[in-house]
């Protein structure tokens, strides 16, 4: 699939899997409520254990909530550059790792201005380590992100929420047995959708022993095309 032929929307699940990148970039365009409903929706139909469904998705619209996200983003973006020591960004550098770079920059610094923010909230369940704890809202956060995908819409998970979590729950009014599992950001991309990137099935899949890699079809492949075979 090459990125010209990507849709912009489509309802083949192939399709919106194998092009739900992340998106960091978005045009000024508000995200309407019926998209976004649609998307939490989605999201409210996933599995979790026991079906107790323990989340809450939480749409920040306020001035308050924004600000707070911003200047958390702000501070995440300076502490990121201090500690991996990211070179100054060059506006015309076109290389992979440049773009990437700059994208996140623009995606931090522009923080609680995204066209709609969502937090993702999950009420601990008794005995349940924390990994457990994100395999009962994680699956609704994709489903968020296919939704969206599917809409033309594009996303990206954050943790800028931890560097205000405090003042998020003054804010909201967060029940402090709640946990604030991520931020999503959401809007209509700038330059489209394109084909996600992602390694070989042989690097990532393994039958019966860590060392067996799988060998099946596709096994060298990273890529579906619209119509389930391999490309």
């Amino acid at each position: 699939m090459t990125r010209d032929a990507v849709p912009a929307t489509s309802d083949d699940l192939w399709t919106v899997m194998s092009t739900a990148s992340a998106v960091r970039r978005y045009r000024d365009d508000p995200v309407d409520d019926r998209a976004l409903q649609r998307c939490l929706t989605a999201a409210s139909w996933a599995p979790s254990g026991g079906n107790q469904q323990p989340w809450r998705f939480v749409v920040l619209r306020s001035e308050e909530a924004r600000a707070l996200i911003s200047a958390a983003a702000a501070r995440a973006w300076d502490s990121m550059r201090e500690f991996y020591r990211l070179p100054d960004l060059d506006d015309g550098a076109t290389d992979p790792k440049s773009r990437v770079l700059s994208a996140m920059a623009e995606h931090m610094r522009a923080g609680g201005s995204a066209p709609a923010l969502v937090l993702f909230c999950v009420q601990p369940q008794p005995g349940a380590s924390d990994l457990h704890q994100g395999g009962s809202v994680f699956p609704a956060m994709q489903n968020f992100l296919l939704a969206a995908r599917s809409q033309g819409l594009g996303a990206a998970i954050t943790l800028w929420h931890s560097l205000c979590e405090d003042d998020l729950r003054e804010l909201i009014g967060i029940p402090h047995d709640w946990q604030l599992a991520a931020l999503l950001t959401v809007g209509r991309p700038r330059g489209g959708h394109k084909p996600v990137r992602r390694r070989p099935l042989a690097e990532v899949a393994v039958v019966d022993r860590w060392d067996r890699p799988w060998t099946g079809a596709g096994a060298d492949t990273v890529r579906v095309d619209i119509a389930g075979a391999s490309s």
